[in-house]
Order: C-alpha cells, then structure tokens, then sequence
C-alpha cells in the first residue's frame, strides 16, 4: 500500500482503505475523514454529483464499520439488539434490511445504523451491522457491553465495503453477472459481480437507487476495476457523496443528528416501528413516547436560503420578527436544485413548510423559508 509517510508520522495516523492506492492513481483528492485517508473528489464535486444522478457513481464507503451479531436463532438475536435500538428487529424478514439508531437514557442518538437479516434459512440467528466510520469503536464496545449470554459480536474488519449508486446502478450490476434486477429497495442478499462473492443490499444514502457491496478486503481492488471498467462507471468522493444526502433530506451523524437529538426530533418516527411506539423497551423509550404523544420541543426541517448564498452548518435561524428559533446543521449548494439548501431544527411552531425565516449569514440576515424535504425527490426502486 502506497503511504504518506509524513501523515502516518502524525500522532493519530491515519487509516487506509484497500482501495487507497486506487484513488491516488485516479488522481483524487485525499483528505483525512474519520480517521481516514478518504477521496473528497477526482473531477470536481458538482460533476460528480451529475454523473451519479445520471448514470451510476462508485464509492468506497470501506471506511464504515462492519459486523455481525451472532446468536442461536433470530428472535433471541433480534431481542438483544432490539434492548439498545427501537426498531422492530424481531420483525425483519428474510432478505431484509431496516434503519435504525444506538440510543443513549435520554432517547439521544449514539449512531445510526443499518441491520441485515440473510434470506438463507441457515443463516437465522445472525444480523449484519453496518455504522458509521467515526462511532464505530465506541459502537461495538458499546453493543458487547449489553449483550446476553449466547449472543455475541464478530467484527467484520476484513470486510470492504463499496456503494454503487444511480439510475444506471442496477444495469451496471447486471452487466456483470448479478441477478438483482428485481430486488426492492432494503433487499439483503448474497450476489457474484465479476465472479466475486458479494453481500449486496439495495441501498445507499444519495437518494438514488443504487446498491451497497460488502467484499473481502482481498477481493476488493478487482470488484473496484471491473466496476470502474463499465462506461457508466464513474468513481465519487466524499464531496458529492455529501451533496447527494443533502439534496436527499438524509441525516448526517455529528451534524443533523447526534446525542442531544431524539429520533422524534430528528423526524425518523417512521424508523420506529408501532410494536416499539406501543411496547417500548429501548433506551430513552419514556423520552421518545412522550414526544410522539405530545410533540418534540424541535423539528429537523429543509431550508431554502433566497438568492445563491448558501447557509453553512452553525448558521442561526430567526423567525421573522428577529427571536432565535434554531440552528442549521447542513448546508451548502444543490447542484440538482441549482440553489443553496440547508437542514437545521427549529421550534415545533415554526417547523411547518412555507414558514418564512431568516438566517443570520456571515452577519448579515438572509431571508429563507422552511421547505418539505427531501429536496430532490428519492428514487429508490419499490418493485414492479
């Protein structure tokens, strides 16, 4: 693996994806993200952005922690995993994927998460655990801390994992010997790309339809070629990657959501399905009923700055009249929209769409207004 030796000298050295030498001979723009040497762009962000909702963008997410929670058959799984998040697990079927979030007493979230059943039958007592790259640690200590006897963590380090994600995804993936023409959006499954032995979702975090590959480290810088190899293959970094949530009304952990903020509040209620709402059982769970029965304090909302000056994260948002109602938490240029959009939280009376606000950019008020998120509607495909 090729090194910056005067980075790894550092204190905290960075880490290294097995695709580092592949985006340094693209010519991409490295930069450290989560303890990572990560690319933020090859050709330039808005043209990576327009290529993946054109056709389809490759992105090494490998940084991301993977895992699998082992136990002797599903609900007893399920059960354990279900003591520290609100999603209904227990109900996760076969094939199956479902977002949730580690939650702290108060109903503030830790990370959040993706959980895949298998559709194998003999894989029944097993969950795989995907979380972000920077809580990943903290995750895992945290998970094998309230875990009952019989169940337990591997983690799943020599694992990479890719997103390939766009309109032309699905095509991409056919080309290259996957049957996964007709999965829906959270399908959990196995797949042979290019000969190689994969664990496929369909899923991504840009708002399109697209799929995320989980593979052996050892297998993939060849999965990461034969893909790239395809005309409607482009490789993205983390700029459009983040461009593309945005415009997709998608949280970012450390930003949009964190400790302090509740599912509720967040607006990810329908992540909390109704056997948890009614039963509780998770963390917080007294915090997160009692909003959904009387209302959050606060509600993440879209904002639409007027003009082309974007509102960056840590903008203060006022109502009309000049009292402070809130924060923005993302913020920057839509190249889809052709416009700045920005995500912040707001009081629960101002939180509905077409309310007019002002954000207070660089000393100056700028006058914007809440809008329905997502801004760029998702594409995810539902099945015929």
């Amino acid at each position: 693996m090729m090194v910056d030796h005067a980075q790894a000298a550092t204190e905290t050295p960075l880490r290294y994806t097995p695709l580092y030498d592949r985006h340094v001979a693209l010519g991409a723009r490295m930069v450290p993200f989560a303890g990572y040497s990560m690319p933020v762009q090859y050709e330039g962000i808005i043209a990576e952005h327009a290529h993946t909702r054109a056709a389809a963008g490759l992105f090494d997410v490998s940084h991301m922690g993977q895992a699998f929670l082992i136990g002797p058959d599903h609900d007893t799984t399920a059960a354990a995993l279900e003591r520290l998040v609100p999603a209904d697990i227990r109900a996760l079927g076969r094939g199956r994927q479902r977002y949730t979030q580690f939650l702290n007493p108060q109903g503030g979230i830790l990370d959040d998460l993706m959980v895949s059943r298998s559709p194998d039958a003999a894989d029944d007592g097993t969950l795989m655990l995907i979380v972000n790259a920077a809580c990943k640690d903290d995750d895992f200590a945290h998970l094998e801390a309230s875990l009952p006897a019989g169940v337990r963590l591997q983690r799943a380090d020599d694992r990479a994992l890719l997103a390939l994600q766009g309109p032309k995804a699905v095509d991409v993936l056919v080309r290259l010997g996957a049957d996964v023409a007709d999965w829906p959006f959270m399908t959990a499954s196995q797949a042979t790309i290019a000969g190689i032995d994969c664990s496929v979702t369909r899923s991504g975090y840009t708002g399109e339809d697209g799929f995320e590959i989980s593979v052996r480290n050892t297998n993939a810088v060849a999965l990461w070629d034969a893909l790239v190899a395809d005309d409607d293959v482009k490789p993205i970094g983390l700029g459009a990657r983040d461009s593309l949530r945005l415009e997709g009304g998608l949280c970012l952990y450390g930003h949009d959501i964190d400790q302090a903020t509740t599912p509720v509040e967040a607006n990810l209620l329908w992540s909390i399905q109704k056997r948890r709402r009614e039963e509780g059982g998770f963390p917080g769970d007294h915090v997160i009923r009692e909003q959904i029965a009387n209302g959050a304090p606060r509600l993440r909302v879209g904002i639409r700055p007027e003009g082309r000056a974007p509102a960056r994260e840590g903008t203060e948002i006022l109502s009309r009249d000049g009292q402070p109602i809130g924060t923005v938490t993302s913020g920057g240029f839509g190249p889809t929209v052709n416009g700045p959009v920005a995500m912040g939280y707001v009081a629960a009376a101002h939180a509905a769409a077409g309310t007019p606000v002002t954000l207070m950019v660089r000393g100056k008020p700028l006058a914007a207004e809440v809008v329905a998120l997502p801004f760029v509607p998702a594409r995810f495909y539902r099945g015929r």
